[in-house]
């Protein structure tokens, strides 16, 4: 079943008054929304009390979590030690994650630094296929890690690159960020067949089964020469990526992913004009 959520809290949250992460499942449920995701951006800090009062509350109004890890992972890192502290994040994250309930981890892979880029990819995939071991060996292979596609062109994670990662194990399944892929791509989604060529490459080389609940990130970001600059907000006219030819599409190709609106402060009402536009789309074929 095909999901609709914001990744963190909107800005309508704060103003109608919630203030806890508790509060934000009864929040998204009575939007008619179906998912939520928590980020650990900064750095994993919650007490196992308070992941599982949210486990609590986000199962009692039947509304799915998934989690962010901090967004200072980098396996592309020649220094092994800052490695394993990626390492740490990812798996501190999981953790997190499964005591709240959860079972989808997104996850920024890597940053090119001063190398040629298929240095730096090749470490990134040597990389995860040591956090693969690692997430086997913590018994963390029945949750989801989601490499994410990256918005700078100096940031490791494009469709192709990314498709490689998961490719490296089932315990990988994509998190497109399709705001991400429009903005390293100076603004290549336009058309339903943008969108149509990029998910039929991953299916092609991950299979029906991997694709149809993989994860999405969608926003309208601003980007210039070297990409990704700000997220926006769907009243946005000027930068892309709309969402209508992506639901043709995912209704097209029956994929149901697990989509989050990352809009800047506007994501739950985004999120349902999202749900809106995508059901509006499934009942006309």
């Amino acid at each position: 079943m095909i999901e609709f959520g914001p990744s963190g809290n909107s800005e309508s949250f704060y103003a109608e008054g919630y203030e806890h992460t508790e509060e934000a499942a009864h929040f998204v449920k009575e939007r008619g929304l179906d998912c939520f995701e928590y980020s650990f951006g900064r750095g994993v800090r919650m007490t196992e009390k308070k992941a599982e009062s949210i486990a609590l509350a986000f199962q009692s109004e039947g509304v799915e979590i998934s989690v962010h890890a901090p967004y200072f992972i980098n396996f592309a890192n020649p220094d092994d030690e800052m490695a394993q502290k990626s390492y740490g994040y990812v798996l501190d994250s999981a953790r997190a994650l499964r005591k709240m309930g959860g079972k989808r981890l997104v996850f920024h892979p890597a940053a090119q630094g001063k190398e040629e880029r298929q240095t730096a990819v090749d470490r990134t995939a040597d990389r995860l296929k040591i956090l693969r071991d690692y997430i086997y060996l913590n018994d963390m292979q029945d949750l989801l890690f989601c490499p994410e596609t990256m918005g700078k062109l100096g940031q490791i994670g494009t469709i192709e690159e990314i498709t490689a990662f998961c490719e490296i194990d089932p315990v990988f399944t994509p998190c497109v960020d399709f705001g991400h892929v429009n903005a390293r791509e100076q603004g290549s989604l336009k058309r339903a067949e943008d969108y149509r060529v990029r998910l039929e490459y991953m299916l092609e080389h991950l299979g029906y089964e991997r694709m149809k609940r993989f994860h999405v990130h969608f926003s309208k970001i601003e980007y210039g020469a070297k990409g990704e600059i700000r997220h926006l907000t769907f009243a946005d006219d000027v930068y892309g990526p709309e969402f209508e030819p992506l639901a043709e599409v995912l209704h097209a190709l029956k994929l149901e992913p697990y989509i989050v609106s990352e809009s800047d402060g506007t994501q739950a009402e985004d999120a349902a004009a999202m749900k809106k536009m995508y059901f509006s789309i499934s009942k006309k074929n």
